[in-house]
């Protein structure tokens, strides 16, 4: 159950394959509660510039989904994951096989970024078949019953994006996030992760009182790229999700 968590994005074969799963390990050791795999694609809509250019790197790389599954699954890891995959390299692979294949390597959920909740009833019958959670994403602009759809939908926890547009680093979070994430909540008694855009561990604490969790991606992938330092940025954020954390907010 989340509560409080740091859900942690790392897109798999960046900067290589073997590194992208050291990373996850580090990364989980350092405080982060759930780890979300990316598999790179050539045409991420939903992804900014710092998760292409991960994705880009990767797919230069030559990793392939089976690799990535093959790693996670050779690799032990400890942490609980999540894959996070555009629909066209699951098709590829052939939907359920790649539902028991990452439910077999240790993987305990998927987002599909470009899977509209709408037309999402076989694949959540190969989800149910392999015992995989689907995570559905809804936006600010959402209607109403759309995240009702979604609260009904999703078994594992409701995705909020947190700003309209893509993925990416951001200095301030919008405003009215506040409201849609408590309109959210008086809809659904599933736990509300947020994401897209969280960039800092102000932005967390701002958050940590509306949402389970928050994902953190971008702001990692650019950490790795400037080599700095992941450990303390990621123990930061893991202290920010903390309501007993006792720094202040800016302004207060």
């Amino acid at each position: 159950m989340l509560k409080e968590s740091l859900i942690i994005y790392l897109t798999a074969g960046f900067p290589s394959l073997n590194e992208s799963m050291r990373l996850i390990q580090q990364t989980a050791e350092c405080g982060a509660d759930l780890i979300e795999i990316g598999i790179p694609f050539s045409d991420p809509v939903a992804d900014g510039a710092s998760i292409q250019y991960a994705s880009e790197i990767a797919l230069r790389n030559g990793v392939t989904p089976g690799e990535i599954i093959s790693a996670i699954k050779s690799t032990h890891l400890k942490s609980p994951l999540i894959i996070m995959s555009y629909i066209n390299p699951i098709i590829a692979y052939g939907r359920d096989n790649f539902f028991y294949d990452i439910k077999s390597a240790g993987v305990s959920g998927l987002v599909i970024p470009d899977l509209p909740v709408e037309e999402s009833d076989e694949w959540l019958l190969s989800a149910d078949r392999a015992d995989i959670d689907m995570v559905f994403l809804i936006t600010p602009v959402s209607p109403l019953e759309r995240i009702k759809l979604v609260a009904q939908k999703t078994r594992g926890f409701i995705y909020c994006v947190s700003t309209t547009g893509t993925t990416g680093v951001r200095n301030h979070l919008s405003q009215g996030l506040s409201r849609f994430l408590k309109n959210v909540r008086e809809n659904t008694t599933k736990p509300i992760a947020a994401g897209f855009g969280i960039s800092s561990a102000e932005h967390i604490r701002l958050l940590r009182n509306d949402v389970d969790a928050v994902i953190v991606g971008s702001r990692i992938i650019e950490c790795l790229r400037r080599n700095d330092d992941l450990e303390g940025i990621i123990k930061a954020f893991k202290d920010a999700t903390r309501k007993d954390d006792q720094k202040h907010l800016i302004g207060k």
